[in-house]
């Protein structure tokens, strides 16, 4: 065996030595991509934090209601956000927030245009396939080495490890849903004269639609389950408390955080997800 690993591949020097030559030669790229992600964050911030916790409780709860039209459904909105004010945690759930509707918008971005290019190309999805495993398989501590070089402390490289781990679900549901669209559906439309932009727009996205939506909510998903490792590279938000609360062995604190995320995804997972005919849930 010696014989094996005295002639050792060369990845992770490779992998240095790539990061290493980004870093001297792109700066201003990962610059620019900073500050936009700055600029989003910081706007959502400054909409959840600026007025008063209570109006933005009755502007969620009255946006609950307007599309689910349930009671039970802004009720239970209404309970789970009064509650994470009661523990004290809303500064930091207004901080989780804002990261996951970055993430989840840039995921949206960017995933969706690649799913629908991977329904139309077979090549190019036998292509990406293996790339979307690495992204979701190799261990989140991997990437965000090369994230905190390139971006520094803070947000953004936070986000930018949630986008990496997230990402693969709405490119996968875009291209289940927009592949799985009926030929009958592609041949009436042709047979009307439809062009493959109309066709695209005025059969096969409505038809995706229900996966489009499941990969917003999984993406959602992922992306709170992010909070915590976002944490260790700066990221505010309720993976903090959660880290202290790991490290002096903190169970009430655990729970209080545990629970404020809880009702964070639920909330978010509930308000997003469809009824397969269309209608919400």
């Amino acid at each position: 065996m010696e014989w094996l690993t005295d002639h050792k591949l060369p990845i992770g020097p490779s992998a240095k030595a790539l990061v290493d030559w980004l870093t001297d030669n792109a700066t201003w790229f990962f610059d620019g991509i900073s500050m936009v992600l700055e600029t989003m964050i910081s706007g959502i911030l400054w909409l959840l934090q600026t007025p008063h916790p209570l109006v933005i409780v009755a502007l969620a709860t009255g946006l609950a209601y307007f599309v689910h039209r349930t009671v039970g459904f802004a009720l239970f909105v209404l309970a789970s956000l009064l509650l994470i004010i009661n523990q004290g945690y809303w500064e930091e759930t207004t901080e989780t927030l804002a990261l996951v509707v970055g993430a989840s918008a840039v995921c949206m971005a960017v995933g969706v245009p690649l799913g629908v290019a991977a329904a139309h190309r077979p090549k190019l999805y036998a292509a990406m396939r293996p790339v979307l495993d690495l992204m979701q398989t190799i261990p989140t501590f991997v990437y965000l080495i090369p994230a905190l070089i390139l971006f520094g402390l803070g947000m953004v490289p936070g986000l930018i490890a949630t986008v990496i781990f997230a990402i693969p679900a709405p490119i996968r549901l875009t291209q289940l849903g927009v592949s799985s669209t009926p030929t009958q559906l592609i041949e009436a439309g042709e047979a009307f004269g439809a062009t493959k932009r109309q066709l695209l727009w005025k059969v096969e996205l409505p038809y995706a639609m229900p996966q489009i939506m499941a990969g917003l909510t999984q993406t959602i998903m992922l992306s709170l389950s992010m909070v915590v490792i976002a944490a260790l590279v700066g990221a505010d938000g309720l993976g903090v408390p959660t880290l202290r609360a790991l490290n002096t062995v903190n169970i009430a604190r655990g729970f209080e955080v545990g629970v404020a995320i809880v009702l964070i995804a639920i909330v978010l997972d509930r308000f997003f997800r469809v009824r397969e005919n269309g209608g919400s849930r």
